[in-house]
């Protein structure tokens, strides 16, 4: 029995990761919102994280278990290359899907950088790789190459920081009658506090538009996270999200993250 879903469904269910369930290196587990922090020239740095999300429509729920692994090499002291692969488990309307979503292939360029005022400016840009057909029927993932690409700015504030990101992309699937091609734009905001040396503490906020067919669907979500860092080449994190979008019926969907940071 395929897992399908329908539009407003599959872009509600993947509202925890922003766009197409993407698997994207980042500086700063559990954050949507990413940093523009590199790895610095030979450095190395492996995430592997865990997702459960809940959807809730009209009193029918649908989960989603998301399993992500992110290997980012350093290149230079500003450009970081990375690759990412996700195995997700879907469950809804009586049906289970699972396997490998689109492969993701990425680069973040900290292009501005001023270390009197703790500014900082880069450019994150990344290729989806399609699924197969078959995978793309069950939602799992975009059977077309697809992309994104974010803006990111960085502030050093006296309690941290505060990051700042706005992004476009594209969606792009072989079945257009079922899953029409959608342009997405999001933007969102996450103040991070310094705690102490190992804690971090951070909140963030967005909003995602995902326009396909004619018809936009708009996502709003927040996240609480917090970051251990027992020593500075591992972190570990635990985030708790909700979102929800304007559809009708409207999706309401809860996300719990950990996740383990390992830099070498």
């Amino acid at each position: 029995m395929k897992f399908r879903m329908s539009r407003p469904q599959r872009n509600t269910l993947c509202a925890g990761l922003l766009a197409l369930c993407t698997v994207s290196a980042h500086a700063l587990q559990p954050l949507v919102t990413d940093d523009t922090g590199t790895q610095g020239q030979g450095g190395n740095q492996l995430e592997f994280s865990w997702t459960e999300e809940r959807a809730n429509t009209a009193g029918e729920t649908e989960r989603a278990r998301t399993l992500p692994a992110v290997y980012t090499r350093g290149v230079s002291e500003q450009l970081d290359l990375y690759l990412g692969v996700a195995h997700q488990r879907l469950h809804g309307g009586g049906a289970t899907a699972s396997g490998l979503g689109n492969p993701t292939l990425g680069a973040k360029w900290r292009f501005y950088e001023n270390e009197a005022s703790g500014t900082s400016l880069a450019f994150k840009p990344e290729i989806l790789l399609p699924v197969s057909e078959g995978r793309e029927q069950d939602g799992l993932g975009a059977g077309k190459t697809s992309g994104n690409l974010s803006f990111i700015l960085s502030q050093d504030v006296p309690f941290g920081a505060v990051h700042v990101n706005a992004g476009v992309g594209r969606e792009r699937f072989k079945n257009r009658e079922e899953n029409p091609d959608a342009s997405i734009w999001r933007a969102s905001v996450a103040p991070v506090w310094d705690v102490n040396e190992q804690w971090k503490l951070a909140f963030e906020t967005g909003v995602e538009s995902a326009k396909a067919a004619g018809e936009r669907v708009r996502t709003s979500f927040y996240q609480v996270g917090a970051i251990y860092s027992p020593n500075s080449n591992v972190d570990l994190a635990l985030g708790l999200m909700r979102s929800r979008d304007d559809a009708s019926p409207k999706t309401r969907t809860d996300t719990v993250s950990a996740g383990l940071t390992w830099r070498f």
